[in-house]
């Protein structure tokens, strides 16, 4: 007497199911699954020099001075070139600026803030904000905390490497993947 028959259960179990169903979609949705996404490849073109044509100033040397090979205690602006291709001469798609800082005493590791500014193409005007650790050598991660027009209230995260060391003309190029929710 005490049992319910099996057949009586089952539209109560399919309710529940349903419920617990639902309430994980809609979990999904809150946690930005349901957001846009959008991957951009582009290239990043540092010149580091003294000169005219470089994108880079040293504000602060590092510690211990040019016998530092860790960068510890250097701190550095750029506003670097954002473009389509490796080349040096393909399309220019935006700027990176920002600033760097020696933040390692062992590995030569950089703490980067960073903005990227798109002034062509379809994100003309929008921007991303990429903050994070930066070792050259490696495939590096950082985060996206934040953009502005088309990627307001962005998250995500970009990945890089250097395609390209330095050479006579002081030339540094990163390839970058970046994937972003916004």
């Amino acid at each position: 007497m005490g049992t319910p028959a099996p057949h009586r259960s089952a539209p109560l179990l399919l309710l529940l199911f349903s419920v617990l169903f639902l309430s994980s979609a809609a979990a999904a949705e809150a946690s930005g699954y349901g957001q846009p996404t959008t991957h951009l490849h582009f290239y990043f073109h540092e010149i580091f020099s003294s000169g005219p044509n470089g994108t880079t100033a040293n504000i602060a040397k590092p510690h211990g001075g040019s016998n530092n090979s860790s960068f510890f205690g250097m701190l550095g602006v750029l506003d670097d070139m954002l473009r389509e291709g490796a080349d040096p001469t393909s399309r220019l798609i935006g700027r990176a600026q920002g600033i760097s800082v020696g933040s390692s005493l062992s590995d030569g590791s950089l703490l980067t803030m960073l903005d990227f500014v798109f002034t062509d193409g379809t994100y003309n005007g929008s921007s991303l904000q990429v903050f994070g650790r930066a070792l050259l050598g490696t495939v590096m991660e950082r985060p996206i905390v934040g953009g502005t027009g088309a990627f307001r209230m962005a998250r995500g995260y970009t990945l890089s490497k250097m395609i390209k060391s330095p050479d006579p003309n002081n030339l540094l190029i990163l390839e970058y993947d970046a994937y972003i929710w916004h």
